[in-house]
């Protein structure tokens, strides 16, 4: 994970030379919760300026890091660091949570999140991720490898809603996975059945049983469905 972080700042560097103002490695593997199979590495890139000109150059550096496996980096100028956040509240809360900074200045520690607005967002995400799991379960309800697939594809991304239902119910919001699927059992009633084994499962210490999967499913979107409802109301 270092050696890929290193050549990628490397490569920026490269690319923009002094426009290049920061490089944020943030989420799971900026914490202990990385695993090298299933996390993937987050990265921000601050730049003055994001145009063409700037995305042109950064072609052949994130041509290189799509061939690792990786998720395009977060391209941001410092001014939408700065103004964006009442657009993306989840998403900035997220970063200022975990986050390690790779190169440059550190432009994550002044970011201000305006609560008002997470609410908002966080309901949305839900609703639209949930109708999102039924569409994708209608088509591949035959397929069990599909339906497996479908949950622990997801299951970060509910994670990280979870989290952020804890935050916004002002409940205690762990960052670990199996952590928050525990806090949701105690604080909203939900879960933690099938997060824990779908995490299990996801680390290689567990197989998923034919036999279980309606089971798990059926549990996995009764809870998303509950949760989503409890956001409504808050």
């Amino acid at each position: 994970m270092e050696d890929l972080l290193n050549d990628l700042v490397e490569r920026l560097q490269r690319a923009y030379a002094g426009e290049l103002l920061s490089v944020v490695l943030y989420g799971s593997a900026a914490t202990s919760d990385y695993h090298e199979q299933h996390s993937d590495l987050n990265v921000l890139c601050v730049l003055e300026r994001v145009g063409l000109p700037e995305l042109e150059r950064s072609g052949e550096a994130l041509r290189w890091w799509a061939k690792q496996g990786q998720p395009t980096p977060l391209l941001l100028s410092a001014e939408e660091v700065r103004d964006s956040t009442d657009v993306f509240p989840i998403e900035f809360l997220d970063i200022k949570e975990s986050y390690r900074v790779l190169y440059g200045a550190d432009l994550v520690k002044d970011i201000q999140v305006d609560m008002s607005k997470h609410r908002t967002q966080l309901e949305h995400e839900l609703r639209s991720r949930l109708l999102r799991l039924r569409k994708h379960f209608l088509k591949t309800q035959h397929d069990d490898k599909a339906v497996s697939l479908l949950m622990l594809e997801s299951l970060p991304t509910f994670a990280t809603l979870f989290r952020h239902v804890l935050l916004a119910a002002g409940f205690p919001a762990p960052v670990k996975k199996h952590d928050i699927f525990q806090a949701a059992a105690q604080h909203l009633q939900v879960g933690p059945t099938p997060f824990d084994a779908l995490l299990e499962v996801r680390k290689g210490s567990r197989k998923l049983v034919a036999g279980e999967l309606r089971s798990w499913f059926e549990s996995y979107l009764a809870a998303i469905t509950a949760v989503s409802e409890i956001v409504d109301k808050l």
